[in-house]
Formats: structure tokens, sequence, C-alpha cells
């Protein structure tokens, strides 16, 4: 059975608009994605960086995040028809662990504890397929790699890119 390791954030969750949402109600103005290439905090104003990245390690913040369109019903088709793995590079965030399982246990109850890794790096990770939002988990990667479009990524050549679920469900299922 082939295998495909899909990663959470930005993929599966939809992590910077949880933020993006936060911080239009705390500081009531809007953020500038023109800057965010490479990283969504660029385009947070510097008088505000430290709060919003204190916000990645508080308790709650990753249990709490909507669904990308379209995920659960395709990861659920994508789990009967390969082995499946979540990877999260989490452990820079310690209280994001607890958050993610509770998350995955929630939106995705189909899926078992043993299909979920989260790492640090995910140098080590081995499958026939990748779907991630970072090229430096796809560069070390020995499948095919595949970007998940955001607008971070958007300068990024070089990777077969997928815009969202629908068009995963299309290449795999």
């Amino acid at each position: 059975m082939e295998r495909i390791i899909i990663d959470m954030d930005e993929v599966m969750a939809d992590t910077m608009g949880a933020m993006m949402d936060w911080y239009r109600e705390h500081y009531g103005n809007d953020v500038d994605y023109s800057k965010m290439t490479g990283s969504w905090m660029l385009g947070i104003p510097e008088q505000h960086k430290e709060t919003v990245r204190s916000r990645l390690y508080s308790k709650g913040f990753f249990r709490h995040l909507p669904v990308m369109e379209d995920c659960v019903d395709v990861m659920n088709e994508l789990n009967k028809k390969y082995e499946v793995f979540i990877v999260s590079a989490a452990t820079e965030f310690p209280n994001s662990l607890k958050d993610k399982l509770e998350w995955l246990e929630e939106h995705f109850p189909f899926l078992t504890w043993r299909q979920l890794v989260l790492c640090g790096d995910k140098r080590m990770i081995s499958g026939d397929y990748m779907i991630d939002d970072h090229t430096r988990n796809l560069v070390h990667f020995n499948g095919k790699p595949y970007l998940y479009s955001t607008i971070m990524n958007a300068h990024e050549k070089g990777y077969e890119r997928v815009e969202n679920w629908k068009q995963i469900a299309g290449i795999f299922l």
C-alpha cells in the first residue's frame, strides 16, 4: 500500500487564518499580506510580533483551528486507499502536542493514534508522497513531494502544487 505523508498546519488546519482573525479582533486592523513571503509573521507590524508569536505557544491555540474545506471527506477516502500518516513539526510549540492530538481526534475520528507523528524535523520521514506547505520539509523527502499553496510559499518554484483538497482528491482518488 502506498504511503501519503500529510502536514497539518496550513494543509489540514487553517492556522494562519485563525491567527489573522485573532489579530484583527485584538488589534482592530489587518496585516500586510504582501510582506508574507516565506513567513506569515512578516506581515505583522513589528510592535505586535512578540505577542502574536507568543500566541503560538499558548495552550489551546492549535486545539481550536478551523479545518480546511473538503479536508475531512478527502482524508476519509485517502485513509481507505493509502497508508496515511499525519506528520507535524510540532515540538517547537510544546503546548501544540496535546492540542493537535485532540483536534485530530475530534475532526478525523477515522484516523488512529498510530497515524500521527509529532516531531521537530521531518527529514527522517519516508513515504511515497508528501503534501506540505514548507519546501524545507519537501527538499529532503525521498518520494514525490506536493507543495500545498499558501501566500507564504507563492514564490517557491520546482514543486508540483496543490491548491486545495478537491485538487488532492483529483490526484489521489
